[in-house]
């Protein structure tokens, strides 16, 4: 069980008025924000001290540059572009988990002829061509690879029964089923040793001069998704209904239970468990770096785990 909070931790008091902040989604409102929603709904920002907005994105969020200009204290990304981006120099910093792992893989029809990744030799993939995941795969399994550019539809994955693409280990499957397709296959970034994180990113700033107000995001964040898996996801799904109207029960239902059967939230590692909720791993991190140094998409030197994550604000 966890305690509720009987004070506000950030404002000291229950007569000062709430600490606003802005939280920059990457997606639209999905089961994959599950825990922010949760938080939301059932008052654990509001415990907190928290006036939190939740803003929803699609494919032309802008979530760094957002985060790194102040327009949004919080974004969520994923760590393998945020690391590109810090790198470059943007002034954000990883501090919080959303998933143990990066959902996105690679999709393959029940009936294809494609089983390991050794099988996708000289395959075409429809999927964002700068995927650092295709760069991995295209080195360790010596393959050659041809990119189609994705449009975030599944049309052209149903209309060719070899047809292989990026997707949302916790979204895409439905829409293919939805639409009369079989449950597709999927060939996952952690099975391939590629383990990115999706993660939370705020702005060095807003990090240095007020890590109380990120702890206190912090508490209510993990309580959501504690609360969002183990408890009744309702008030969470009836919040993303209202803020993207083309969910259905049905989907948010699938959407949360792939999360709970591959652990994204809770971690697949022999110490995952609810205690790993939020949590980053600085070995993870380094391992992850010394990948993409290796296939030439991250100069050497340039970010190490120390500068690009943080883990003080965890509870």
């Amino acid at each position: 069980m966890l305690a509720a909070v009987a004070y506000s931790a950030v404002a000291g008091a229950a007569d000062r008025p709430p600490v606003k902040l802005t939280v920059q989604l990457d997606w639209v409102a999905e089961p994959e924000h599950g825990g922010f929603y949760q938080a939301e709904a059932k008052g654990f920002f509001r415990a907190e001290g928290l006036d939190v907005t939740l803003i929803p994105g699609g494919p032309g969020a802008h979530v760094m540059p957002s985060v790194a200009t102040g327009k949004a204290d919080i974004g969520q990304a994923d760590s393998t572009n945020t690391l590109l981006q810090q790198a470059e120099g943007l002034p954000v910093v990883q501090f919080a988990a959303v998933f143990q792992d990066d959902p996105s893989g690679i999709l393959v029809h029940a009936d294809s002829s494609v089983r390991r990744f050794e099988d996708l030799q000289g395959k075409t993939i429809i999927a964002r061509p700068e995927w650092a995941f295709l760069k991995f795969l295209e080195k360790k399994y010596a393959l050659k690879l041809s990119i189609v550019p994705q449009n975030f539809s599944v049309t052209a994955f149903l209309a060719n029964r070899e047809a292989l693409q990026q997707g949302y280990f916790i979204a895409e499957p439905h829409h293919i089923m939805a639409a009369g397709g079989k449950k597709p296959r999927f060939l996952s970034t952690w099975d391939a040793g590629f383990r990115a994180y999706a993660v939370l990113v705020t702005n060095r700033k807003l990090a240095r001069e007020r890590p109380e107000v990120l702890r206190a995001f912090m508490r209510a964040y993990v309580r959501g998704w504690r609360d969002y898996l183990e408890g009744d996801p309702a008030p969470a799904h009836a919040a993303m209904k209202r803020a993207n109207p083309t969910n259905t029960d049905a989907f948010m239902t699938f959407s949360r239970q792939m999360i709970l059967d591959e652990k994204l939230v809770t971690g697949r590692d022999a110490d995952g468990g609810p205690q790993k909720i939020g949590r980053l791993d600085p070995a993870r991190f380094a391992t992850q770096i010394a990948q993409m140094e290796e296939l030439g998409i991250l100069a050497k030197g340039k970010i190490n785990a120390r500068n690009a994550i943080t883990t003080e604000f965890l509870p």
